[in-house]
């Protein structure tokens, strides 16, 4: 027996030694490596998998310490082989300047039995700004500090089988960079990058496949971050949309149904069973790991419109609001645990709160929809940021949210309500601006070229105020306006909401306590400037001069004092 038992011990050894050396063949893929730039790992393992997909199954973790000492984990992803020999692989991006150390860790049924040899690189400095990180109410900020605020729409998916194949990323993500804008929100579902969809829809550029995660929509994934990153483009890329919880829509063909082979039975137990929660978190770990490393990811979102899976059109309850928070509370803590770039994390309703989601710790960014009632934009960004003290952001907003509608007997009312959108978020706290949904219609009536305009006011209040920003007081008549202060200089927008001319006298609280401003009126149509008055005294109030506002016409007017030495202008 004790022969036994030493030889025993003595194959357990052995056993552990060689399994030690299955990660002994690991390899730095990238030559020069880059702060905030993808730098790749392969490494290379003789070891026995069921689903390496599954990190209950099986795992591979980097673990570094950066060059100020914190620990850092990044999960590996699988790339490709079997048991006998596959290939994985590390996508890191550094976001300190100086010397990283590493190792990679197996993990076997949640369990570590082998760890590889050190290795360590050095990152070299870059002018890239960084990722974008929660900051203040108004904006987002860079890891360099620098802050941000987006201004795109909506590209929820590349055209459909049924619809024009010109509405591509190709095109369209072009286009909104050639126009100034630096955002846009796309989702996952059957027919745009069908990561988790095994049977798609209603697509030509996916087929339906057998592996676990969709090879289809993970190539075209990699080329839409690689593109966005070429054009200075932030993505906000949600995980679902309500759509794929819906009986009549997409549950039917959903990987997490029973009847194709996933835990649930119901679309609640998406939500509650722990096997479904499980599925998920693999699902956001290889996310984490192929694509965690880009700076041009803005944002993670959950779902789009989880409430509208919730509830009936008669607003009856189909799934808990417990279920829901719990779910979300859950999967923001994990994606917090497994993301060492700290992306934004987001989730969005369509009308209806959640109960407990807007509070939940780890949501850095609190999302609404908003249709036939843009007009409301601006209290209600004002009651999400004082009831939860965090960041609001309208993430779709139209005129008219009904696609059976014929939009052609409403362009005017279209283009209007698209305009003040944009407006009203740039003068209220949100880091994120009202982001139309309908960009097909509006690229086709020419308006993207109206994100530049925007984009130029953008840029004066950040550049004025570094990220500053302070609504002040201010009183038109009947005429809708909106004060802000960046800095030591005061921006206003008015607008014409009516089909006559308006004229305009409006007074402003002068909290800078300035004597003599310049007094600047910006049209974003024409992307003009013009001096209206070169010396506008004050008393208490900044009193403006009579203004004309033609029918609908929007003006942003500059006030800035007349004796700053650095005009943002410039």
């Amino acid at each position: 027996m004790r022969i036994f038992k030493i030889v025993s011990l003595f194959l357990l050894v052995i056993s552990m030694s060689c399994s030690s050396g299955l990660l002994e063949d690991h390899e730095q893929l990238t030559a020069q490596i880059i702060q905030f730039e993808k730098a790749e790992f392969k490494i290379v393992l003789e070891q026995d998998f069921g689903n390496p997909y599954d990190q209950r199954d099986i795992a591979v973790n980097m673990k570094l310490v950066s060059p100020k000492g914190d620990s850092l984990f990044l999960p590996c992803y699988f790339e490709s082989g079997d048991s006998i020999n596959s290939i994985w692989k590390a996508h890191f991006a550094s976001r300190e300047v100086g010397e990283y150390s590493y190792y990679f860790e197996l993990l076997k049924n949640g369990e570590v039995i082998s760890e590889s040899s050190n290795g360590s690189f050095r990152a070299a400095a870059s002018d890239n700004e960084g990722f974008l990180h929660e900051n203040n109410l108004w904006t987002l900020k860079f890891d360099s500090g620098k802050p941000f605020r987006g201004i795109g729409e909506n590209i929820g998916w590349e055209a459909r089988s049924f619809e024009d194949p010109k509405w591509t990323y190709d095109y369209l993500l072009p286009t909104l960079a050639n126009n100034g804008a630096n955002f846009f929100r796309s989702w996952m579902s059957p027919f745009n990058f069908p990561l988790e969809w095994k049977k798609v829809r209603d697509t030509d550029r996916y087929s339906d496949t057998s592996e676990y995660f969709h090879p289809g929509g993970i190539q075209r994934l990699d080329e839409v971050i690689e593109m966005s990153d070429s054009l200075g483009l932030y993505m906000m890329l949600a995980f679902d949309s309500h759509n794929a919880l819906m009986e009549e829509n997409q549950w039917e063909i959903n990987s997490y149904n029973k009847s194709n082979g996933g835990p649930a039975s119901t679309p609640t137990e998406f939500f509650t069973l722990e096997e479904s929660r499980e599925k998920y978190k693999n699902r956001l770990r290889y996310i984490v790991a192929r694509w965690g490393y880009s700076t041009s990811i803005g944002a993670w979102e959950f779902f789009n419109e989880i409430d509208n899976a919730m509830f009936t059109k008669s607003d009856s309850i189909i799934i808990p609001h417990k279920a829901v928070t719990s779910w979300h509370k859950d999967m923001s803590r994990y994606l917090k645990e497994i993301d060492p770039f700290d992306h934004v994390i987001t989730t969005s309703v369509s009308h209806r709160e959640v109960e407990g989601l807007y509070a939940l710790e780890d949501i850095d960014l609190n999302q609404m929809h908003v249709y036939r009632r843009t007009k409301q934009i601006p209290e209600e960004i004002l009651k999400y940021t004082r009831l939860y003290d965090k960041p609001f952001s309208f993430g779709e907003f139209g005129y008219e949210w009904d696609w059976n509608k014929d939009f052609s007997i409403m362009v005017e009312e279209k283009i209007h309500d698209y305009k003040i959108g944009l407006w009203y978020g740039m003068f209220h706290p949100t880091p994120i601006l009202p982001m139309t949904w309908w960009w097909e219609f509006f690229d086709e009536k020419g308006m993207t070229s109206y994100f530049r305009g925007v984009a130029e006011i953008n840029k004066h209040m950040l550049k004025a105020g570094n990220g500053s920003f302070e609504m002040l007081e201010i009183s038109s008549g009947e005429t809708e306006s909106y004060s802000v202060k960046s800095g030591e200089t005061i921006y206003v927008y008015m607008v014409n909401h009516t089909s006559s001319e308006q004229k305009v006298t409006a007074l402003i609280e002068n909290v800078l306590g300035v004597e003599v401003f310049k007094l600047e009126s910006y049209d974003p149509e024409h992307l003009i400037y013009t001096t209206i008055q070169e010396h506008l005294e004050k008393s208490d109030l900044i009193k403006l001069p009579e203004l004309v506002l033609q029918p609908f016409e929007e003006l942003v007017l500059i006030l800035s004092p007349s004796n700053l030495s650095d005009d943002p202008l410039k």
